[in-house]
């Protein structure tokens, strides 16, 4: 008696243990297996090739919520914040008397806190990390917008890692009455027409757990407690109970651990997509805060030399009134002077509307809410000014096309692309096999309860569930059982599209992988061509203005002595100004060639000594106390497009 309850606690222990402990077993097996898959795949990019950039921050919604010490905390749903629309302190802090004062640092890192596409793209990683908790648990990915994956094909037996618990309780009571007292039990001392009460408790649980090898492993433990008012029963009431452990392996379709990880793995790479496409909107947004910065440079320097020219042409205007009032100077004179003024005065008022578009645009970038108190009429104030530039260092393009190719997000996210394209050739080679299961079993059954007759065999001389668990649990009344359970498609057309279909799309996203290199040295050969011409363009755009400021000296000094005309003096105005702006305007585009040379190299994230989980905290971003700051390396691709 006491072996028998000893074994029947060691099955219950067992069962709770599986039930509590699989599930941390099962996500530790996945983590310890990725090497070793990750290795089996020869095609795909090795670690060193794809440098993992892991733009976390805040909480891991890959991992679960844990059932210790509050066991009903998975089943309990999460709090995340609703997202922070308005503008962060430091915007009112750099706001003073209506002007808000900018450095280039100030408006990236403003960007990094407000930009509502960084703000957006935030959530994808995290969104894809429910894909990395949904495929650990035996499901599908759902996908993430904006991060591509391979999809769900192969029809291969799906299984789940999270134990499942069941369990049943029921009670009835049947009243029927009965034709044949033999057959039924009641016997011949009932009334003329006979009944039959029966009485039925059943307590059933089972745990059943898949694993990553295709095996799946279920215990059930089936209680049933029976009474009636026959008198023709060894027990009545009877307790039965069963427990029975199953086991089952996949021999051809499901077997091994690629077909039944693959959606773990693929996640898991959807997520370091994720991370990327993160870093490629933080660098497309820095990149472009960068060039409305320097627009709105290059337009406030434009209102000042159209106010310069303003005041010139003023002035001159105000001259010729008087030489014509007093007589030597033709009427005529001031007419072209003061139309000169209605041009440069008409010049003046597109510079200044520009100014606001360009204000209005970078507003944009930086703020959540450009219509919050106090931006509404704000000024915005660049402290940084153009200036010639020192000449800045092209390397060859091979050498340029190389760095591009180990830096830039798009390539390392094509070439994670090309990995779950891999797993899905594999996966779905896989499920071009028929399915056969092997299958073994074992239960135990016990009976107790109260005995009728004390001339029972002493096996079933027992008296409640106890007893009958115990009998259950040893080897009294064994049943055994094994098989296989073979499953074939004839044709297999289904298996055969997945296949072919996974196949095809590796080979598409392999040539979109060439052409995106392709692509990328296009807009490196681009880049490093503007930010050359750019360079001659200051230099000659400098030497213009020096002498049309000359020619304007001149040709006021002749003026001066009679050998001039006020034509001659305002062409020589018009064409100062216009140096002047054809100077700014090449200093500014001088900048924003650099901006554009260092995303299509893929350094934007280094030269602004940004961390990419920085920009993932919202506001995180500091300019640098120390040159050379180190940021987080980007997802590199496959050197030299090999794999």
């Amino acid at each position: 008696m006491t072996g028998r309850l000893v074994r029947s606690g060691l099955a219950l222990f067992l069962a709770i243990s599986m039930a509590a402990g699989a599930p941390v077993y099962a996500q530790d097996q996945t983590q310890g297996q990725t090497s070793n898959q990750a290795q089996a795949s020869s095609e795909s990019p090795s670690p060193d090739q794809a440098r993992n950039l892991k733009a976390q921050t805040g909480p891991d919604y890959s991992r679960p919520k844990s059932g210790f010490p509050n066991i009903i905390a998975p089943y309990t749903g999460i709090h995340i914040d609703a997202p922070a629309l308005t503008n962060s302190p430091r915007v009112d802090q750099l706001i003073h008397e209506g002007k808000l004062m900018l450095s280039l640092d100030d408006a990236i890192s403003l960007a990094l806190e407000n930009n509502l596409d960084i703000s957006v793209q935030r959530y994808v990683p995290w969104i894809s990390e429910t894909d990395i908790l949904r495929t650990r648990a035996g499901g599908a990915p759902r996908g993430t917008s904006g991060v591509g994956t391979a999809g769900v094909l192969g029809n291969i037996p799906q299984t789940t890692y999270d134990p499942i618990l069941t369990s049943s309780f029921n009670w009835s009571r049947t009243h029927f009455p009965v034709n044949n007292p033999i057959t039924s039990g009641t016997g011949t001392g009932q009334p003329t027409l006979g009944s039959l009460t029966a009485y039925s408790q059943n307590a059933n649980f089972g745990v059943s757990q898949g694993f990553h090898t295709g095996t799946g492993i279920a215990v059930f433990i089936d209680n049933a407690r029976n009474s009636s008012s026959s008198a023709f029963q060894f027990f009545n009431p009877a307790v039965q109970s069963t427990v029975s452990f199953q086991v089952q392996q996949q021999l051809l379709n499901g077997f091994g651990l690629l077909p039944n990880t693959r959606f773990i793995l693929e996640s898991k790479n959807n997520r370091k997509i994720a991370d990327s496409t993160f870093a490629q909107q933080v660098i497309l947004t820095v990149t472009n805060v960068a060039n409305f910065y320097w627009e709105v440079v290059f337009a406030r320097e434009n209102v000042k030399v159209q106010q310069a020219a303003l005041a010139t042409s003023q002035k001159l205007y105000e001259d010729n009134k008087k030489q014509v009032e007093i007589g030597t100077l033709a009427p005529i004179e001031i007419v072209r002077a003061e139309s000169e003024v209605a041009t440069d005065r008409q010049n003046l008022i597109v510079a200044q509307t520009t100014q606001m578009q360009e204000q209005t645009l970078l507003l944009n970038a930086i703020t959540k809410n450009p219509l919050a108190n106090g931006l509404l009429d704000v000024e915005v104030v660049p402290t940084a000014e153009v200036s010639k530039l020192p000449t800045i260092d092209v390397i060859p393009l091979q050498d340029a096309v190389k760095e591009a190719w180990s830096r830039r997000p798009e390539l390392a996210q094509s070439a994670l692309t090309l990995k779950n394209d891999n797993i899905e050739v594999r996966g779905t080679r896989n499920a071009l096999l028929p399915t056969l299961t092997a299958f073994g079993q074992y239960s135990g059954t016990g009976l107790a309860g109260n005995h009728l007759t004390t001339t029972l065999p002493p096996v079933l001389q027992t008296s409640g569930i106890g007893d009958a668990l115990g009998t259950a649990f040893g080897t009294d009344f064994p049943t055994y059982a094994a098989g296989f359970n073979f499953t074939m498609a004839i044709r297999n057309r289904s298996a055969q599209a997945d296949n072919a279909r996974a196949l095809l799309t590796e080979r598409q996203d392999e040539t979109k992988y060439r052409q995106l290199q392709n692509q990328i040295l296009v807009d490196v050969r681009n880049a490093q061509i503007a930010l050359q011409q750019d360079q001659a363009r200051v230099e000659a755009a400098m030497k213009a203005r020096e002498l049309a400021q000359q020619t304007l000296d001149a040709e006021a000094k002749k003026y001066q002595l009679g050998a001039s005309t006020v034509f001659f003096v305002i062409q020589a105005q018009r064409d100062l100004t216009t140096a002047r702006g054809n100077e700014i305007r090449a200093l500014a585009d001088l900048q924003e060639a650099r901006v554009n040379y260092d995303k299509a190299l893929g350094r934007t994230l280094d030269v602004n000594h940004i961390t990419v989980a920085d920009a993932m905290g919202a506001g995180a971003y500091h300019p640098p106390l120390i040159p050379g700051t180190p940021s987080a390396d980007l997802i590199a691709a496959p050197v030299n497009g090999k794999f």
